[in-house]
């Protein structure tokens, strides 16, 4: 199957170059010169515009876009649902939030054309053990472009599905990613009291590779704990700073929407933020008011 890919970052590199590993024609669109030479040398084809992208198919044509959320996305669907014709069909593998996705199903469907919402997960092991698909759209447009996500999945049978209307693939990778920052937060808080505790000299990479095997706990985020802890336990070289790409908002924003209580997910997302206070006003207004009405000791900044 020949499809475009518009957008050329680390995850739509590999799709592609996942794709074409596995038979498929693969034309690939990104406004950077070395993402594109970077596409031709896993084998795809570079064009230089987004008009080129899909002049070059055959109809009908099929444009997978692999494009930040927000203002990016916008413009790249508004400006191809000028270019695509009836019969066409667009999926946003992207992390788009599922409310926009709807309104970007709405504005291809007044032109004929299709559309899908694509959830992806593998991140930057993808290309290797395949793609985490959650799909949302017609099931006639998912079942005509099945052979793309057999390929892009684990197995063919495995790891993708259809999993509702418009905006449900994006809304399930949503709580898919909140359901992370949970996880990722256990294990974060689980890690560091088990090195607080000094008297017992606990090696953190013994224990996570003793996890891996029969514990309740395994995972692939337990694997890649193993995985960071053999390099360096103390990680040392890491600045304590944690970023969120959206998704754990959304959820929990959700949550709220729907009055269904996620206090683990929204606490994660909060630590998230903490990590980057460097000023902590929070912290230091505590310990005057403990000074205040008790006549706490304050640690005075250096």
């Amino acid at each position: 199957m020949k499809l475009a890919i518009i957008g050329l970052g680390k995850m739509g590199l590999n799709m592609g170059q996942r794709l074409i590993q596995n038979g498929h024609q693969v034309i690939g669109f990104a406004p950077s010169a070395s993402s594109q030479e970077a596409f031709v040398k896993v084998g795809g084809e570079s064009v230089a515009s987004l008009d080129e992208a899909v002049k070059t198919l055959e109809t009908p044509r099929t444009v997978w876009i692999m494009v930040p959320a927000g203002k990016i996305t916008d413009a790249t669907i508004e400006q191809l649902s000028n270019i695509l014709d009836k019969g066409d069909t667009l999926i946003d593998g992207g992390n788009t939030n599922y409310k926009e996705t709807i309104k970007h199903a709405e504005l291809l469907a007044a032109k004929g054309i299709h559309f899908l919402d694509c959830g992806t997960s593998g991140g930057v092991w993808g290309l290797s053990g395949g793609y985490s698909l959650m799909i949302g759209g017609q099931p006639d447009v998912v079942e005509r472009h099945r052979p793309i996500f057999e390929t892009l999945a684990p197995a063919a049978d495995k790891g993708w599905g259809h999993v509702g209307p418009h905006g449900s693939g994006h809304f399930v990778k949503m709580m898919h990613n909140g359901i992370e920052y949970g996880m990722m937060q256990a294990f974060a808080e689980g890690f560091s009291i088990m090195k607080a505790k000094e008297d017992f000299g606990l090696d953190l990479h013994q224990i996570s590779k003793i996890w891996q095997d029969g514990s309740v706990v395994r995972s692939w985020l337990l694997d890649l704990t193993e995985r960071a802890l053999s390099d360096n336990q103390e990680l040392s070289d890491i600045e304590p700073w944690v970023s969120d790409s959206g998704e754990g908002r959304w959820t929990v924003f959700e949550s709220i929407d729907l009055e269904v209580p996620a206090p683990v997910i929204t606490l994660a997302l909060q630590m998230r933020f903490a990590s980057r206070d460097k000023e902590n006003y929070t912290a230091r207004m505590l310990s005057a008011l403990r000074n205040q009405f008790g006549g706490h000791a304050i640690k005075k900044a250096e």
